[in-house]
């Protein structure tokens, strides 16, 4: 039996063991038989090769936990830890001091003999491996300052641990791995058991313009004061899931947070003339907002427009001060993933109510005087559209506020709180770039609560899955804040660039954030490319809303996997996507569709009358013959002119008589046809077969646009199922009922097609451009020049 081939043994035992255990061995078999099958399957290279095969192998199997269908499964589970913090902010040495107590509930069926923290200013400590593994050099005896000061900073970053202790008292034995913490407990933590320890630290903040980094300070010389945006400051719970248990992913500053749900109570002491902006609901109005300003929050809720809650008056006499006092501002947030918050003596800060269905947002902006007047023009009025477009296609934004803060960064996102540039020129004029630039980086932003804040993906794994769908939607409220938006990303077209670049610097999205090559194309572009495809060439704006708000609803304060994305777009829409995902999300290909070959028929209808016609009109539009002209006058006389007797039937007028028994011979062909054979027989449409070639490898529909020679036109959306036999090439037979006087593939240019030029027939040529150019010394921006146009008159 030992020496048996393992298969063939199974079906041995399979026939002789009694015939109660008989069906058992048989159906093992089957499943042995089938796991072979597929094995085989997997192997074949037109299998592998084929991009309609179905997300098998690339997709986890489903199970109790996360359903086929794309939903939580029955049995679904998430962790959570719940903080209690007092957090005291050195304004004279930039430095913050914190003590914080977790609890954490373990909702998961394992025991956990540890726990993991991430300790994400690790980042910045000197010798960190987002330092060791930075590339970069010298380029023909060049470099930036910015790259020498980071190769010279001596900044002392990084958490200093204090103690981790027990919730009586007791140290903690824990273990520092680079940007990750572990704790050992003392006993196993059972299913649905709670663990309450405590940890205290500090750390140095960073200087974002020298040091960089999501949070820190910017420093202002002129009025000797600082702006603090603080994030990512305590010691955070690692996330531990049912598909990846402890997320031990270090964070080398790219990969952003996995993050567990919970409650928080922080209590933040500032110096006594700062405003603090956070994460939460204030506690205590009464002991740090004058009375006026609590008057000017609660007419904020209903205000058409934003109401200054600290003016700019108010804000600039603050710059002014100083003050050894501490005031503790207590903040209390529910379900969230995180926690942030800003504070500065700068702060201008105003507020409107957002009506949503079944409560009022308010939307709040907190400016230096620097951010004028761009940030009390547009800010708030951009947190107020962000909540009212994702809210439409997702769900109602449920928590009490959504602020908008100004920074010198270009944006980072916190529950309930974000971080944005967009800065003025000093004499309060800005580019038209500048004014895009912030408001949609505040939509953006903001944006971030729906995703990842509220759907919780895991952004250290899968950086597309927040950046990615929160730039669509992004895209969709730029365009319902103005029509003619200037969106940089979002739209087919803007994303060819990057498509047809170079392959070895192109990865997958679906790759793991710290390994992108071309970061905000991979991440943020081509996945909000991909879904607004889906929605206008795909799927349909009706089928794609539905699915994309299931999807949404499903997933609200829960933690998605890709898988759970993709299964929940089919299984809400009716549509297999599989080859769209394979191709968008799985490779790195690109779109280059072509139109090869037209050839136009028309059908022939055995008349002998239009028999004699056409070939009456073929020869009188045959192209005239060289030889022929030139014999009209080299040779006088034929012998047939001379000698007419020589002529007979072919030579004569004869050959294109319509003979009666031809006619008669038609009839009989006639009374044999059915009536709809008949039909097309007499109808005069036009049949045209059109060769297409995919050339970029990724599979998409065939946009066609007929353009009749009345100057009609028509669009005719093939699926593209089309290329699931070739992927290559292939060829339809079009019919129409009129001449066609031109084809051209993707008109309004819907897949990212990287080559227009062989989108159409016939061949389309177009110039290409050539740019002249002066140099210039110095530029101003349009409102500068304007204004100084206006002081020249």
């Amino acid at each position: 039996m030992d020496k048996i081939p393992r298969f063939w043994g199974v079906i041995f035992v399979a026939l002789f063991e009694p015939r109660f255990l008989l069906m058992s061995r048989i159906l093992a078999l089957c499943s042995l038989i089938l796991l072979l099958s597929i094995s085989s399957l997997a192997q074949d290279p037109a299998y592998n090769n084929n991009k309609f095969r179905q997300l098998y192998q690339e997709l986890p199997t489903p199970n109790v936990y996360r359903a086929a269908s794309g939903a939580p499964g029955h049995e679904y589970w998430q962790q959570r830890a719940d903080y209690d913090m007092q957090i005291r902010l050195d304004d004279e040495k930039q430095r913050l001091y914190g003590v914080e107590t977790i609890t954490y509930t373990n909702n998961s069926p394992d025991e956990l003999s540890y726990l993991w923290l991430q300790l994400d200013q690790n980042v910045r400590e000197q010798g960190s491996d987002r330092g060791l593994v930075r590339t970069g050099g010298i380029k023909d005896g060049r470099a930036s300052f910015g790259e020498m000061i980071y190769n010279f900073s001596d900044f002392d970053g990084g958490f200093k641990i204090e103690h981790v202790r027990t919730n009586a008292g007791e140290d903690l034995p824990f273990t520092i791995n680079k940007t990750m913490m572990r704790v050992d407990l003392p006993r196993a933590l059972r299913p649905g058991g709670k663990y309450t320890f405590e940890v205290k630290w500090w750390y140095n903040i960073n200087e974002r313009k020298k040091v960089g980094g999501r949070a820190g300070f910017e420093y202002f010389e002129e009025d000797d004061n600082y702006l603090y945006t603080i994030a990512q400051f305590f010691p955070r719970m690692c996330m531990y899931t049912d598909n990846e248990g402890w997320q031990n992913k270090q964070f080398l500053g790219g990969g952003e947070f996995a993050l567990s749900f919970g409650d928080y109570t922080v209590s933040l002491t500032v110096p006594a003339d700062h405003v603090v902006a956070s994460t939460g609901v204030l506690q205590n109005p009464k002991e740090v907002l004058t009375e006026e300003q609590q008057l000017r929050l609660e007419q904020a809720q209903t205000a058409d427009e934003p109401v200054m809650i600290v003016t700019p008056d108010e804000a600039l006499e603050q710059e002014k001060s100083r003050t050894t006092k501490m005031n503790t501002w207590t903040f209390k947030a529910e379900d969230v993933r995180d926690f942030a918050f800003a504070s500065s003596r700068k702060f201008i800060w105003d507020a409107m109510g957002v009506k949503q269905k079944e409560k009022t947002v308010m939307a709040m902006s907190y400016y230096p005087k620097e951010g004028n007047p761009l940030w009390e023009k547009y800010s708030t009025h951009a947190v107020a559209q962000t909540l009212e477009t994702y809210s439409k296609h997702t769900f109602d934004y449920p928590y009490p506020v959504a602020i908008s803060v100004h920074t010198d960064r270009i944006g980072m996102e916190y529950p309930m709180i974000c971080f944005n540039g967009g800065r003025p020129e000093a004499d309060g004029t800005y580019s038209e770039r500048t004014k895009y630039g912030m408001i949609s980086v505040i939509i953006h932003e903001v944006g971030h609560n729906y995703f990842p804040m509220i759907v919780a993906s895991d952004e250290r794994q899968w950086t597309w899955m927040d950046e990615g769908l929160n730039t669509f939607l992004q895209y969709l409220t730029e365009q319902e804040w103005d029509r003619n938006y200037p969106s940089r990303r979002g739209e087919p077209r803007n994303i060819v660039p990057y498509m047809k670049g170079d392959k070895s610097r192109i990865t997958p999205i679906m790759t793991n954030s710290e390994s992108l090559y071309q970061f905000g194309n991979n991440a943020y572009g081509k996945p909000a490319t991909a879904l607004n495809i889906l929605r206008e060439t795909v799927m349909g704006r009706e089928l794609f809303d539905f699915a994309f708000k299931e999807y949404s609803n499903r997933w609200m304060f829960k933690h998605p996997s890709p898988a759970d994305f993709f299964r929940t777009m089919e299984d809400a829409s009716g549509v297999d996507l599989d080859w769209f995902w394979r191709g968008w999300f799985f490779t790195n290909e690109h779109v280059d569709l072509s139109v090869d070959k037209v050839v136009w028929y028309q059908v022939d209808t055995k008349d002998p009358d239009d028999d004699f016609t056409q070939r009456r009109v073929d020869k009188n539009n045959e192209a005239p013959k060289r030889n022929y002209e030139r014999n009209m006058e080299d040779v006088p006389q034929t012998r047939l002119e001379k000698r007419p007797e020589l002529n007979d039937f072919y030579t004569s007028e004869q050959r294109f008589q319509v003979n009666r028994l031809d006619q008669e011979e038609y009839s009989a062909y006639l009374k044999g046809l059915g009536q709809d054979e008949l039909d097309i027989l007499n109808s005069t449409d036009q049949f045209y077969e059109i060769s297409f070639s995919n050339r970029g490898g990724l599979v998409m529909p065939l946009l066609v646009q007929f353009t009749y020679v009345d100057g009609e036109q028509e669009l005719v959306h093939i699926p593209a199922e089309i290329w699931r036999k070739d992927h290559d090439s292939v060829t339809k037979l079009f019919r129409t009922d009129k001449e066609v006087a031109s084809v051209f593939l993707d008109p309004y240019q819907e897949t990212a097609d990287v080559d227009m030029s062989n989108n159409g027939w016939p061949a389309i040529s177009s110039p290409s451009r050539f740019e002249l150019f002066k140099r210039k010394y110095g530029s101003e921006n349009p409102m500068q020049r304007a204004n100084r146009a206006k002081g020249e008159e």
